[in-house]
């Protein structure tokens, strides 16, 4: 599916489908989680070590800018991509000691949300919610390294 929407967009774009980009986005797609360049990379390169590191950054700035990727920047500046999800919206939890991202979705927080611009009259038209924080394995770890003492 991703690859017929993909040759579409690229189409009216008047750009090639070419097949190091065909590959790039299927390894892309069916990888999971919050990867930066270099870990897209690494993936695409044990498939096809013909394609370069520029070609997976050019990829990666044209599947963003078609649509079906998403570009984020967390506390620590990094750059990493996911696949977007069209209709569909999640926030994250970001762990200061261990850099985990933790995706989660909340619709009475979104209809919280929803209402907070109704009265305000403000028209959404997207947002980004991020919470930076402890996870629970860090938390634990600190909490047994004070035992410890």
């Amino acid at each position: 599916m991703e690859t017929d929407l993909f040759k579409t967009r690229i189409s009216e774009e008047g750009l090639k489908a070419t097949k190091q980009r065909e590959e790039i986005l299927n390894i892309f797609m069916t990888s999971s989680g919050h990867q930066n360049l270099a870990q897209i990379y690494a993936q695409v390169a044990k498939i096809n070590p013909k394609i370069g590191y520029t070609t997976v950054y050019r990829t990666l700035k044209l599947l963003t800018h078609l649509g079906l990727a998403t570009q984020r920047k967390f506390a620590d500046g990094e750059t990493r991509y996911e696949p977007a999800s069209e209709g569909s919206h999640h926030d994250h939890l970001i762990c200061l000691d261990c850099g985990k991202i933790i995706e989660f979705e909340d619709q009475t927080l979104e209809t919280l949300q929803n209402g907070i611009a109704r009265r305000h009259r403000f028209k959404i038209s997207h947002h980004r919610m991020e919470i930076y924080g402890c996870c629970e394995e860090c938390h634990r770890k600190k909490r047994m390294g004070r035992r410890k003492s």
